[in-house]
């Protein structure tokens, strides 16, 4: 079975088209408010939290968003939905202005997030690249199986593995013409695998 885009690969353009096809994937998925959700997290979300500089932060009902956003676009988990919305606006202002102040540190500031309930690596991550997208990539399932052959794992120490290879990946491939974010790159691998899953499930469909 395809699994698209090899991580290993080393073309700039092959890496491009898969992002560029990034939209067009969500909107495939035909999932109850993703696109907007989707929307919510890579643009709105980003310039919010940057207005708040030099001390950004995140507020509940923001962080609430965003967990829809990761459940939608990933597997559904209501339970932590319920937890995050349920959380002290005082406890995620605190916590995120904390990690988003620890940056480029990410070990610290994934540390700074996860003592939020129903907070873990994953989420956090998905936090810490709306407002970095620069420094920190979304720890999706995809791109985790595409970089490290798994997606079982969602510790501290194996989001830190993955960030170093995706960095690795982005610098690897931007150059005076061309520049990838590890956000980029992980939107191209996510990209790659669901189109790749989508053809996969036509394909069984069909027969």
């Amino acid at each position: 079975m395809s699994t698209g885009l090899n991580f290993d690969c080393s073309d700039a353009g092959a890496w491009k088209h898969a992002l560029s096809s990034y939209e067009s994937r969500i909107e495939s998925l035909n999932k109850p408010n993703l696109v907007s959700l989707d929307q919510f997290y890579r643009q709105e979300l980003p310039s919010l939290l940057h207005q708040r500089d030099p001390n950004p932060y995140i507020t509940t009902s923001e962080l609430s968003e965003l967990m829809k956003w990761k459940l939608t676009r990933g597997k559904w988990r209501p339970r932590l939905l319920d937890f995050v919305s349920s959380l002290d606006e005082s406890s995620v202002k605190s916590a995120s202005g904390k990690a988003f102040e620890s940056l480029p540190d990410i070990s610290k500031a994934v540390s700074e997030l996860t003592v939020l309930k129903g907070i873990g690596p994953a989420t956090a991550s998905a936090v810490l690249a709306a407002y970095a997208p620069e420094t920190a990539p979304f720890m999706s399932d995809e791109a985790m199986m595409a970089v490290l052959g798994t997606s079982k794992d969602y510790s501290l120490k194996q989001y830190l593995l993955f960030t170093s290879k995706i960095q690795a990946k982005a610098k690897e491939l931007s150059s005076e013409d061309e520049s990838f974010t590890p956000s980029g790159i992980e939107r191209a691998l996510w990209s790659s695998v669901t189109d790749a899953k989508l053809k996969t499930s036509g394909k069984k469909r069909k027969r």
